[in-house]
């Protein structure tokens, strides 16, 4: 029973750490926002738990696989949000920034529990504080 708190557990704060970032995206009226970014961080989580889980239970089960499957499949997702116009291309922070909320997912899968959070915290920095250098400084829009 225990386990089964930890697990649900480590899916609420997968959740909880994605809408932190998705509740940036928001702010700034993105596609990718609350929804997208939990359900990424807790479905990365779902895949950890399970892979971790089979690890010990069987023994020739290699949780690396799935690992790199979600991060093959993040770039697939990365990719559909990216847009290319005829003078710029949009969406490639979106992109980035799914793809490392799939890594937070599975830190937090993995009980990395403090470096998902850092990781977090991380991400919206750069976000936020690049967004206004960007904004602010080099005047890019």
């Amino acid at each position: 029973m225990d386990f089964q708190i930890q697990i649900i557990c480590q899916l609420l704060l997968a959740a909880f750490l994605g809408s932190l970032i998705g509740l940036e995206r928001e702010i700034k009226r993105k596609g990718a926002g609350l929804q997208t970014y939990s359900l990424v961080t807790l479905g990365a989580c779902l895949f950890a738990v399970i892979a971790f889980s089979l690890a010990k239970s069987i023994n020739d089960f290699n949780p690396s696989m799935i690992i790199m499957a979600i991060a093959l499949g993040m770039g697939f997702i990365g990719a559909g949000a990216i847009v290319r116009g005829e003078f710029h291309i949009e969406g490639l922070t979106t992109a980035a920034g799914l793809w490392t909320a799939a890594a937070i997912g599975l830190a937090v899968g993995a009980n990395f529990y403090f470096l998902a959070i850092a990781a977090t915290f991380l991400v919206i920095g750069i976000l936020v504080g690049f967004g206004l250098i960007e904004e602010k400084i080099l005047k890019k829009k």
